[in-house]
Parts: C-alpha cells; sequence; structure tokens
C-alpha cells in the first residue's frame, strides 16, 4: 500500500511539475482566438465551461480502459505501478496535452490533419485510413462488450439476446454521432464521468480502511502473472500493451481534437488534457492496487472466484466492499464507461473523413454522407463477432497494438510541430524520446507475440534495443528534414 500512495503522490507532482514544463514548451496563448469561438457552428465547434469540457475529455479518454487494462497489468505486479507513473507523467500527458493544443492551433483539426500539417499529404491519407480502422474497431469493441454485459444481467446471454442489445447500443451511437456535441454529450457525459470518479475514490477509501497487504515497488518487479493467468508473458512489452488508458493511449489523439473545438482560453489546455490523463491515471492506480488484493492478498477466495476477467473483477470488488451502490456503479463502470467511449469514436471517425473532404458538417446531409459508412462497417465487424467465436479478442488485441502505434504516430507529430516552431531547439526531446520507446514497445510485440510473428520470447531484449535503435535513426533522419524545411520556409519569409 506504500507504494501505492507514493505513486498516487507523484502522479499530482507530475501535473504541477512536468505538466507545466510541458506547457511552458507550447507557449499557450489566452489572447488568441480559439476555434470553439472562432469557426462556432452549434454542431462540433460549440464553446463550453471548462468544467463540462474536462467531464467529457475525461470519460472520453477513459471508458473502461484504465480499469480493465490496470486489472490486467496488476497481474504484472507492482512494475504496474511504476508504468502507469512513468507513463502518464512523461508520455500520456505529453501526448494528449500536444494533441489537443495543436489541433486548436490548427483550427480544430483531427489527428489525420495535424499529421498532413506537419509530416505531408502521404502520411495524412496513411493515417486517415489507419485512424479511421482503429475508431471502428473502438466503436465495435464498446458495442459487443456491454452487450454481452447486458446479455448477461437481463438473464439469458444467448447471442440473440446479445444482438438486441448491440442493435440498441448501435443506435443510440447513431444519434450521438449526428446530433450536436452539446446537446447529449454535453447533457449527461459530465454524471458519467462523476459517476466513474465517484467510484474510484471510493475505492480509495476502500483501500485506506481495509489497508491490504499488496506487494510493494520495493518487493520486486518481476512478473507475478503465472499464478493468476498471464502465462509467463514478459514485462516488456506486454505490460506496455495491456496499460494503455491509464498510461498512454492512441485513440486519446482522436478525442482530444474534438474538446479542442469546445475550449474557449488556451490556458485551459494544461487542466483539460494533460489534468485529464492524470486523473485517469490515478483512476488506473486505484483499480490496480484493488486488483492487487483480488489477485494477491485473497481477494479472489473472499469473492468466490479462483479465475475472473476483468468484468468480473469490476462486479465482485464493486460487490464485496460498497454493497448495492457499489453494484450500481459498477453497471455504470462497465456498461455506460465503455458506450460513452464507443460513440465518440465513431463520431472521432466522422470528423477525420468530414476535414479530409472538406465537407462542413453543419447540415444534416452531409453529417450522414460520412457517418452511413461508417456504421455499414461497425456492423460487419459486429457480424465478425458475432459469427466467429473468438471474433472479439481477435479485434481486441490488434486494437490493442494499433493503439499504441497511434500514439507513436502523434508523437512524432508533435515532434515535427516543436521543430518547426523551433529549428535548433531541443525541445521535441519532450516527445520524441517517448515516441522511440512506444515504438521499440510496438515492434517487439509484433516481433514475439503468439498472435503476431511468433517469435521466440528470449529474443525480447535484442528486439527491445534493436527497434529503440531503429525508432531513433528513423526519429533523427525524419527530423532534419523537418528542419532543413523549417530553415528554407523562415529564410523565405526574410
Amino acid at each position: 500500500m506504500f507504494s501505492f500512495v507514493i505513486s498516487i503522490l507523484a502522479l499530482i507532482a507530475g501535473y504541477f511539475v512536468y505538466g507545466k514544463i510541458v506547457e511552458k514548451v507550447f507557449k499557450p496563448d489566452p489572447a488568441r482566438l480559439t476555434p470553439a469561438v472562432e469557426k462556432a457552428d452549434g454542431v462540433d465547434f460549440v464553446p463550453m465551461p471548462t468544467w463540462k469540457v474536462f467531464m467529457i475529455q475525461f470519460l472520453n479518454i477513459a471508458g473502461t480502459g484504465p480499469i480493465f487494462g490496470a486489472i490486467m497489468g496488476a497481474k504484472f505486479g507492482p512494475s504496474c505501478y511504476l508504468w502507469i507513473v512513468l507513463g502518464s507523467i512523461l508520455a500520456g500527458g505529453v501526448h494528449d496535452y500536444f494533441s489537443g493544443m495543436i489541433s486548436m492551433r490548427n483550427g480544430g483539426a483531427t489527428l489525420p490533419e495535424l499529421v498532413g500539417n506537419e509530416l505531408n499529404k502521404g502520411s495524412r491519407m496513411v493515417i486517415l485510413i489507419f485512424t479511421t480502422i482503429v475508431l471502428l474497431m473502438v466503436g465495435t469493441v464498446f458495442v459487443y462488450s456491454p452487450a454481452l454485459i447486458l446479455g448477461d444481467i437481463a438473464g439469458s446471454g444467448t447471442s440473440g439476446s446479445v444482438m438486441l442489445w448491440a442493435v440498441i447500443i448501435l443506435a443510440y451511437y447513431i444519434i450521438a454521432t449526428l446530433l450536436p456535441v452539446d446537446k447529449i454529450i454535453g447533457k449527461i457525459y459530465p454524471f458519467f464521468a462523476f459517476a466513474l470518479l465517484f467510484m474510484a475514490a471510493s475505492l480509495m477509501v476502500c483501500l485506506f480502511i481495509h489497508w491490504p497487504s499488496i506487494p510493494e515497488i520495493w518487493d520486486g518487479l518481476g512478473n507475478r502473472g503465472p499464478s493468476v493467468g498471464l502465462n509467463g508473458q514478459s514485462i516488456f512489452p506486454c505490460l506496455f500493451i495491456t496499460v494503455a488508458c491509464g498510461a498512454i493511449s492512441g485513440f486519446h489523439g482522436t478525442q482530444s481534437p474534438i474538446m479542442a473545438r469546445c475550449l474557449k482560453n488556451e490556458k485551459m489546455g494544461r487542466p483539460i488534457f494533460y489534468g485529464a490523463m492524470i486523473v485517469e491515471g490515478i483512476v488506473a492506480l486505484i483499480w490496480a492496487a484493488v486488483s492487487s488484493w483480488f489477485f494477491f492478498d485473497g481477494g479472489m477466495e473472499a469473492c468466490g472466484l479462483a479465475k475472473a476477467s476483468a468484468p468480473q473483477v469490476v462486479t465482485a470488488v464493486s460487490q464485496h466492499w460498497l454493497g448495492l451502490l457499489g453494484s450500481i456503479l459498477a453497471i455504470l463502470g462497465v456498461v455506460a464507461a465503455p458506450i460513452t467511449s464507443g460513440d465518440t469514436a465513431l463520431r472521432g471517425a466522422r470528423l477525420n473523413i468530414a476535414d479530409f473532404l472538406h465537407l462542413k458538417q453543419d447540415k444534416i446531409g452531409n453529417r450522414l454522407l460520412v457517418s452511413v459508412p461508417i456504421f455499414v462497417g461497425v456492423g460487419l465487424l459486429l457480424l465478425f463477432d458475432v459469427k466467429y467465436e473468438d471474433g472479439f479478442n481477435i479485434i481486441w488485441r490488434y486494437f490493442g497494438l494499433s493503439n499504441q502505434m497511434l500514439a507513436t504516430f502523434m508523437l512524432g507529430t508533435a515532434s515535427a510541430f516543436l521543430v518547426h516552431k523551433n529549428p535548433f531547439g531541443q525541445q521535441y526531446l519532450l516527445t520524441g524520446i517517448p515516441a522511440v520507446f512506444m515504438f521499440s514497445v510496438c515492434m517487439t510485440f509484433l516481433c514475439v507475440d503468439s498472435t503476431c510473428l511468433g517469435l521466440p520470447a528470449l529474443w525480447t531484449p535484442c528486439f527491445g534495443v534493436m527497434w529503440a535503435f531503429v525508432g531513433m535513426i528513423q526519429l533523427g533522419a525524419f527530423l532534419v528534414k523537418v528542419r532543413r524545411r523549417a530553415v528554407l520556409g523562415s529564410n523565405r519569409k526574410k
């Protein structure tokens, strides 16, 4: 428990210290008109109160990510704490801040547009396709997983019952994606965000009351997972793929531009973008500590579960510690949270395609023109889920890898932005170092995971070093080109 307390304090300190450094590098201008004000259209560009933007941003990026990811990550032992803390401060917060703030500086541009502006048009097309596929997978996963749970709650759990709930949830997605951002998202999301935060805060109080005997960082950082179902997966790279939303997640880069279109002042960027990531890290830490009790200090026996999936852990722990209120909050956390991330994922897909086509979204006809193919794509992926027994797990597995690759792309784009801003400065290291690390994580996972190339796990350290070296060379060569282009552009202006 002492490691947990230290980790919480470290995250809070990270916001005030490192978050301030990140803000200083970007230099927000409070006098600058934001896209919410300059391009207000009553649909996607809608100025909203800062507190409401924060709650929506938090719920958009969180969903069940910091819950399920932290539960599965806790099986690795206290090394999970280190990754959540260092990842949130040095990588995730930086990623989310720059994705939101660069979007604001580019008129509320989506991630593919940012890549096109900072890199080249070819890269924009690649990222457009890549992010749209990722967002479709997010939408599908966050239709099917709550539909499964609702089917079980209803008492049947049959494929027909699950599909009925999936159709109902998808119908809601269609409505939420098409309506102006302040009509549904702006009204009900703050409530769900409050429920998620209240659930986490309640569990933290229970942790302090019970003070369970759980592994500490100084007890060793080795993988403790074989006894709870990890089958000996290595901490590197598996932990860094498993715990995404609680540390760094490329999905966030698709969500920050949505709120960048609703923020009224650039100075609010740090509490909104960096701050929401830190709060998500705190939620992930709470669930990692709770799960450590569940896995390593008799919690499974107390709840009568020998082996449990992440949703089962959420329900069992909440009921065991929080009673009836816990059960209600568990349903909100496990059902409402993914639904509220799924609809904004599809909204993000609509904005991506609309920006690429330069198609204004103030008219419902234009929104339908872009949205119909998106919903057809989600429907086809849902059929894949149902037709194939392991369809859901396949989609989730590849979403995890694609998600972290997307974070690598965004960090690389932020590095280019910083070089454009100051060609001879070293600020690009702020985003460049985590970009190289995440590149190494993703490529190593691609090499050794059994669902990918499946190369011998003993080679993992070699792959990690090799891909980090390759990443440094690629980033260096890329930034040299960006610097040369920035200098030439500056000379032309003179």
